[in-house]
């Protein structure tokens, strides 16, 4: 009888943590935002939730000159990610700094979120730490 609670109560707890995944609140590998990764319908989407620089950053940098005003808070910079095993693929990611958007991928490696760009054949991953 114990052995069976045992292995329900340790099913319930790694299925528990396995729904938590990916979801929740991550913070950059340079720490200066921390962005907030969520489902919506059945894509996963990451919006800023925080920014070192404040609340009132601009999205300077994007090519859009009808965004160069809006407020980098609340905006997605992940979006249209897809599970695909044990990766989340088929989205982009978008770069405040740069003003440029690319393919992406991410995963979780033990306690971190591997956060993969791509430009064509060439790719950059972050490390990105749970909030």
């Amino acid at each position: 009888m114990k052995k069976v609670l045992f292995s329900l109560v340790f099913a319930f707890a790694a299925m528990s943590g396995w729904a938590q995944g990916i979801m929740g609140k991550w913070i950059t590998e340079a720490g200066d935002a921390q962005v907030e990764i969520y489902q919506q319908g059945d894509k996963i989407n990451g919006k800023i939730v925080w920014l070192q620089q404040g609340p009132e950053t601009k999205d300077k940098h994007n090519p859009d000159n009808k965004l160069k005003e809006r407020k980098l808070m609340g905006v997605n910079i992940l979006s249209g990610l897809s599970k695909s095993k044990d990766k989340w693929e088929g989205g982009k990611i978008y770069n405040p700094k740069n003003g440029k958007t690319y393919k992406c991928t991410i995963w979780l490696e033990g306690n971190n979120l591997k956060v993969r760009g791509y430009l064509g054949i060439f790719y950059e991953t972050q490390t990105w730490k749970r909030k």
